[in-house]
């Protein structure tokens, strides 16, 4: 007899709830039931019988495919709630007519290009740490930037003081004032707060950071809290990205 269970991860993620691995950070808090009892990881699912809830709300199973990308602008946290009642992205994208989430992050301070989607498969894929999915950046930084600060940034940096250095990665001066550097950042890699903590060991200061590009898609011209559907061409470009190698 054919076994019709997914794992449960894969379930939510595919339903629109958050990523796998949001998902299975939701089932370790205890914030996941199948048929009444508080999941765990490895559970298993049937789509069709079971009945899964998230924060006591019930999970519907989506099978139409939805990828937008966001405007986002400074002062929105990337996630769809927040215990602290502070702006999040969903706030943006409440016409959105199905339920997304964002593919990776954001963080608070920063603006710029963010995907959602209720594609689970497509945001692991880009998310994932081997896939060294190209992301660009435009930073503004307080005073002047040298060839060592450039040098030392392309090279690689330990960030977290765990002697883990960064990726190499491209990095160029794009404008020059007498009270500022704005720098073009080409990373490969995306880890927590990584441009910001590049630039603090460093000792470059941070005045703004827009991410203008991934993996080929550029923001354009979309206006700040403005979202749109990915079109043919750009979201052929993300579901090639392999994940087993790095692109080039």
């Amino acid at each position: 007899m054919k076994d019709n269970r997914i794992r449960l991860q894969k379930f939510l993620s595919e339903s629109g709830i958050a990523s796998r691995r949001k998902s299975e950070e939701l089932i370790e808090q205890g914030k996941v039931k199948v048929n009444g009892r508080v999941a765990i990881i490895g559970d298993k699912v049937n789509p069709i019988r079971d009945k899964v809830t998230v924060k006591g709300k019930p999970v519907i199973a989506n099978n139409e495919k939805m990828y937008i990308m966001l405007h986002k602008p400074r002062g929105f946290i990337t996630t769809m709630s927040d215990e602290q009642d502070r702006k999040c992205v969903a706030q943006l994208v409440k016409d959105v007519p199905v339920k997304v989430f964002p593919v990776g992050r954001l963080d608070r301070n920063s603006e710029g290009l963010l995907f959602l989607t209720n594609d689970g498969e497509l945001a692991n894929k880009l998310t994932h740490p081997s896939s060294h999915v190209n992301k660009t950046y435009r930073v503004t930084v307080k005073g002047k930037v040298d060839e060592e600060h450039l040098n030392t940034l392309c090279s690689g940096v330990d960030i977290d003081g765990d002697g883990r250095m960064t990726l190499p990665c491209d990095v160029f001066v794009i404008e020059r004032k007498p009270d500022r550097t704005v720098l073009n950042f080409i990373i490969h890699e995306g880890r927590n707060r990584q441009i910001r903590k590049m630039c603090e060991v460093t000792g470059l200061e941070v005045l703004r950071l827009k991410r203008t590009e991934i993996a080929g898609v550029k923001l354009g011209m979309l206006g700040q809290g403005k979202w749109r559907e990915l079109n043919e061409r750009e979201l052929s470009r993300l579901t090639n990205i392999s994940s087993s190698k790095k692109q080039k």
